[in-house]
C-alpha cells in the first residue's frame, strides 16, 4: 500500500513542477535562456518549482537534514558537492534554490525532464563539438564573472558516481574561475543503503523501488563555510581542486583517491567485455588507474615511439618493467601488476602481452574487436606465437587449443595468418559461437603432405 501512494503523490508533484516550468518559459528562447538570468515573476515560479520538488523527496520517505548555512552568490558564486554517489543527489539542485547546473545539450532536448532542467538556466555541454570543453569552461568563467543577478553554479567535480568510500580525483572546471567556492557535503547515514548507484549497478528502477518501500530514508547536506582561494591556487586550478577535496575527505572521514571519470570508464569497459571481475586483464586495469598508468599513456606512447617492438619477442625483469613505465620499483601494486603477466613465478614477463592487453581494452569495446585490433597491431598478420598470445589474453584459453586452431587454418603452411583468416574459421566454431555466430562447418582441407617433404 506504502509504494502506490507514494508514487501517485510524486507522479502528482512531478506533473505539477512541470506545467509551471513550462508556464514560466512561455516566450523564451534558448538565447534567453542562456544569455540572460530569470527575473521577476519567472524566477518567483522558479522558487516555487524548488519547493514542489522537494515535496517529491518527503513523499517518497526520504528526510532531508540541512546542517550549515548556504552562502549567498555574492559570497561564493559556485557550490561545489560531493561526494557524488546517486541520481537522488539531485535534491540538493532543489535545497539550494535551483541553482544553474553544467549538463548535455540532449539533457535539456528531453520534453519531460528538460523543462525543469532548462529552467536551471544550464551551461550546456555539447559532445559533439571538439572544443566543448573548452567552451564550458568559458561560459562558466563568464557566467560567474558576470554582473548580472545570475543564480549560483552547481557542480559535483568527480564527474561521475562512487560508493562514498572515498572521494575520486575532482575535475577542474570550478576551479578554473579562481573565485571562492562554498564545499557542500552529501551524506546518506541510513542502516540499509539503498541509494548508491555505480556503473556496476543495480539499476535506477531497483533503486527507487528499494528506497520507496523504505519506511524512511535520511538524505543529511552539510554546508561548509565559503573557501577562498590563495594565489597559487588560483593561478592553478588542479591545486585548488586537489585541495578542496582533502578539505572535504576530511570533514567527511574518508581517503582520496586519485581515479577520473576516465579511468572509471576504463575498468567499467574491460567488465563489459565479458570478462569476470577475478580476470588477470580486468585486475591489470584496476591497478593501472591505481598506479596512475591510465592518465600517463606510457604504453601507447611507447608503441608509437617503437612500431616494431610487437615484432619480435621482449622478455623483461620487473626492473626493466619499471623503467619503462617510469615508476618506483618499490610499488606493491606495480609489483603485483608484473606479477598477473609472471604466471609461472620466474621473474621475467612478454613486455608485448603487457602492452598489448593495454591496447585492447583501451579501445575496444567488444571481444570480436579486440580480436581484429590485436591482429592491426602486429601489422595485419600474425605468427603462430603472436597468435597464442592474442588467444591466450582474450578467450584465456591454452596454448594446445590455440596451436591447434592456428595449424587448421595455416592450411598452406606460411607460418603466419590474416584477420580475414581467422574471422572465416571462427564462424561456426563452438569456442567463438557466442561473438562470430555459428554455421554448418565445412571439413577442413587436409595439409598437402609433399609439400613439407
Amino acid at each position: 500500500m506504502l509504494l502506490p501512494l507514494r508514487l501517485g503523490v510524486i507522479v502528482g508533484l512531478l506533473v505539477l513542477a512541470w506545467l509551471l516550468a513550462c508556464l514560466g518559459m512561455v516566450g523564451l528562447s534558448e538565447e534567453d535562456i542562456t544569455q540572460r538570468p530569470l527575473l521577476g515573476w519567472r524566477r518567483k515560479v522558479k522558487n516555487i518549482i524548488a519547493k514542489i520538488m522537494c515535496m517529491t523527496y518527503r513523499a517518497g520517505g526520504m528526510s532531508v537534514v540541512v546542517k550549515g548555512r548556504q552562502a549567498s552568490r555574492s559570497q561564493a558564486p559556485i557550490l561545489v558537492i560531493a561526494p557524488h554517489s546517486t541520481f537522488l543527489d539531485a535534491v540538493i539542485v532543489y535545497v539550494t534554490g535551483f541553482p544553474s547546473i553544467i549538463v548535455r545539450k540532449e539533457s535539456g532536448s528531453n520534453p519531460w525532464l528538460g523543462k525543469l532542467i532548462n529552467y536551471t538556466q544550464p551551461v550546456y555541454v555539447r559532445r559533439e563539438d571538439h572544443d566543448s570543453r573548452q567552451k564550458t569552461v568559458q561560459e562558466l568563467i563568464n557566467r560567474v564573472n558576470s554582473k548580472e543577478d545570475w543564480s549560483q553554479m552547481l557542480i559535483f567535480p568527480e564527474g561521475t558516481c562512487t560508493n562514498r568510500s572515498c572521494l575520486i580525483t575532482f575535475k577542474p572546471g570550478a576551479f578554473y574561475p579562481g573565485l571562492p567556492i562554498q564545499p557542500v557535503l552529501i551524506r546518506y547515514p541510513n542502516k540499509v543503503d539503498t541509494v548508491t548507484w555505480t556503473w556496476e549497478g543495480p539499476g535506477v528502477i531497483k533503486l527507487m523501488w528499494l528506497t520507496l518501500v523504505q519506511p524512511q530514508s535520511v538524505c543529511e547536506i552539510e554546508f561548509l563555510p565559503v573557501y577562498t582561494p590563495s594565489e597559487i591556487e588560483r593561478r592553478d586550478p588542479k591545486l585548488y581542486a586537489h585541495n578542496v577535496r582533502q578539505l572535504m575527505a576530511r570533514a567527511l572521514g574518508i581517503p582520496t583517491l586519485d581515479y577520473t571519470y576516465d579511468d572509471c570508464k576504463l575498468v567499467s569497459r574491460a567488465k563489459k567485455l565479458s570478462f569476470s571481475k577475478t580476470s588477470p586483464l580486468v585486475r591489470a586495469h584496476q591497478l593501472r588507474v591505481k598506479i596512475g598508468l591510465s592518465r600517463k599513456q606510457k604504453e601507447e606512447e611507447l608503441l608509437l615511439e617503437k612500431p616494431g617492438i610487437m615484432r619480435k619477442t621482449q622478455i623483461i625483469n620487473y626492473q626493466q618493467f619499471a623503467e619503462i613505465l617510469e615508476h618506483p620499483t618499490s610499488d606493491p601494486d606495480l609489483q603485483e601488476l608484473f606479477s598477473l603477466y609472471d604466471r609461472e613465478d620466474q621473474g621475467y614477463i612478454d613486455l608485448r602481452e603487457y602492452l598489448l592487453s593495454v591496447v585492447l581494452v583501451n579501445k575496444s569495446e567488444r571481444k570480436a574487436e579486440m580480436v581484429h585490433q590485436a591482429f592491426e597491431v602486429f601489422g595485419g598478420k600474425v605468427t603462430s606465437q603472436e597468435f597464442d598470445l592474442i588467444l591466450g589474453l582474450v578467450f584465456q584459453m591454452s596454448s594446445y587449443e590455440i596451436n591447434s586452431i592456428f595449424a587448421e587454418i595455416d592450411i598452406n603452411n606460411n607460418g603466419y595468418i590474416t584477420y580475414e583468416e581467422f574471422e572465416e574459421d571462427a564462424v561456426g566454431r563452438q569456442e567463438f559461437s557466442l561473438i562470430y555466430g555459428s554455421r554448418i562447418r565445412r571439413p577442413s582441407t587436409p595439409k598437402d603432405e609433399t609439400k613439407t617433404k
